[in-house]
This record gives structure tokens, C-alpha cells and sequence, in this order.
């Protein structure tokens, strides 16, 4: 029997599983199970395990791109450099105006609306929120 068609015969054998026989062959070939609920899911990544120990997994550029996000444009910097938000907050008018790198408020430029939102307040709010840019905001 080829390797192709040895892997395809352990794949194969799982579809007949249940969870507790799924977690079973985990348990034997690669330690403790994932706690996990669906049986099918838990049925994908054990043929996944299955063939990558046999074929080697994944590349290293291709580990490399999965675990990294890239970088990301803080929430609220869509709207365009220039861009003002405004909310009034026990009766403080906060203005704050969206910049290249970052936003403005009270003349200090701020990495984040959330940072402005708990240094205006006193309390930690998600920023986007607190500036109407979500839905259930205040």
C-alpha cells in the first residue's frame, strides 16, 4: 500500500467515528483532545493531524502568513484624515479630529478612540462606541 493510499485509509476510517472514538484516537496519537463538542470539526482536524505528520504540514512561509495578522488601521480611522467626532459627555464637548497617525483631542494626538474615551471619562469604554461608530452606541 502506497503512502497516499495509507494516509487516505486512516482519513477514511474516521467518518464511522463518534466523539468519544475521535477524542480516543486523538488521545493515542497526539496526547490530550482538544476540548471540543462537534464531532465533525474534531473529525477534520484529526485527518489534518493525520496527514501533516505523515506529509510534513505546513511551509514555513505559509506558518509565517497564517500567524500573523498584518497590520491593522485602528477603528474609526476609515472615516479620513480630517474627520471629526464629537460627543458630548456630562456636559463636556469632547471634539476629536482624525489625523495620519493617530486622533486628536485636547491638543495630545491619541493611538486609539478608546484611550480618549477612558481619559475624558474615568472609565473604560470601547472608543468606537462611546463615538456613535457602532451599533448599541450610547
Amino acid at each position: 500500500m502506497t503512502r497516499a493510499a495509507t494516509i487516505e485509509a486512516e482519513v477514511e476510517a474516521l467518518a464511522g467515528l463518534g466523539l468519544d472514538d475521535l477524542r480516543a484516537v486523538w488521545h493515542d496519537r497526539f496526547g490530550p483532545a482538544p476540548k471540543l463538542r462537534s464531532p465533525d470539526l474534531l473529525r477534520l482536524m484529526l485527518a489534518w493531524r493525520l496527514q501533516a505528520e505523515r506529509l510534513g504540514g505546513l511551509d514555513h512561509d505559509t506558518r509565517r502568513k497564517l500567524g500573523g495578522r498584518g497590520p491593522t488601521m485602528p477603528e474609526g480611522r476609515h472615516l479620513g484624515t480630517g474627520a471629526i467626532l464629537r460627543r458630548d459627555w456630562q456636559g463636556l464637548r469632547i471634539e476629536v479630529v482624525i489625523e495620519p497617525d493617530g486622533f486628536r483631542w485636547d491638543g495630545t494626538l491619541w493611538p486609539s478612540l478608546s484611550a480618549i474615551a477612558r481619559s475624558a471619562t474615568g472609565t473604560r469604554w470601547n472608543g468606537p462606541r462611546f463615538f456613535g461608530l457602532r451599533e448599541g452606541a450610547p
